[in-house]
């Protein structure tokens, strides 16, 4: 699907490659992985959460037996996680001696701090998430970026609940803004220049019939019964319930809705997830080589 001559990249060099879900990365590093080797390093927010691998599209377990891969389902169900911890999970994956690492994954926050460094906030107190989460889930978000200093409003993504929230944390716990503390950040791990970085783009129809097509496997492979095996430890305000799709089919479950509208609703949050994915790797990944699919 990825129209790019494999032979012509550096062995020797590590490879980043960012995309919309559901365009293909992951077959993209298994095919780089298998014909110049090296281990595939996860990249997304969701897949680093135990008890998803259906609905998250994890690797296969027979793609995992093609090649090394790490960083997958490595994180505790209940636990918090950060893009801090990412980086400090992916550090040892950089070390010199280290098979040559591929990352992939669509989560373009964990990229940007892997190629542009990331300032070392503190860490929220559990109060103060708690906190957020009641202000978020009860809706308040204009209030909570009401309280956001001007520079951080003018950076982050205002339609994104998660990025609003996390703003206000570093704030309320801080006092300082969180384009402040970017402001102040450190060398980065990976330079863009030391990597092959590939971003693929796509056309939105043609992406829009593929997560169509992805989720209907994903029931057919298991994702409700995946979903069903979690009711006892599902939480919204969790970080790994918020896996597109979990909320969704939690609903049906729970008989609050059928499995028809469960899907498309699961669908279309998907579908505009995509398009924030897109709207960052534009704004952030103009360096990237893009790779327009199919």
């Amino acid at each position: 699907m990825v129209n790019i001559d494999i032979s012509d990249l550096d062995p020797a060099r590590p490879v980043l490659i960012a995309g919309p879900t559901a365009s293909g990365k992951s077959a993209f590093a298994l095919e780089i992985a298998e014909a110049q080797g090296g281990v595939i390093l996860n990249a997304d927010a969701s897949q680093v959460f135990e008890g998803w691998r259906v609905l998250t599209a994890r690797p296969s377990i027979e793609d995992e037996a093609r090649a090394p891969h790490a960083l997958y389902g490595h994180v505790p169900f209940e636990a918090p996680y950060s893009v801090g911890q990412w980086l400090r999970d992916v550090t040892p994956f950089l070390a010199k001696d280290a098979p040559r690492p591929i990352i992939v994954g669509g989560t373009g926050l964990y990229f940007s701090a892997l190629t542009e460094g990331l300032a070392e906030i503190p860490e929220t107190p559990s109060d103060v998430r708690r906190q957020a989460d009641e202000l978020r889930t009860a809706g308040k978000i204009d209030e909570m970026i009401e309280a956001l200093d001007p520079e951080t409003l003018a950076k982050i993504d205002l339609q994104n609940p998660m990025r609003v929230q996390r703003a206000w944390e570093v704030q309320h716990t801080t006092g300082r803004g969180l384009a402040d503390w970017h402001a102040r950040t450190p060398p980065p791990l990976l330079p863009l220049n030391d990597c092959d970085a590939f971003v693929l783009t796509a056309d939105t129809d043609w992406l829009n019939a593929r997560i169509a097509q992805r989720f209907n496997l994903m029931i057919k492979d298991g994702a409700l019964e995946e979903v069903e095996s979690n009711l006892a430890r599902f939480d919204p305000n969790l970080l790994s319930c918020k896996a597109i799709g979990a909320p969704e089919l939690d609903a049906h479950l729970r008989g609050e809705t059928t499995l028809d509208a469960a899907c498309e609703a699961a669908c279309i949050a998907t579908r505009q997830f995509a398009k924030r994915q897109r709207t960052w790797f534009r704004a952030r990944m103009k360096n990237w080589r893009k790779i327009d699919l199919p």
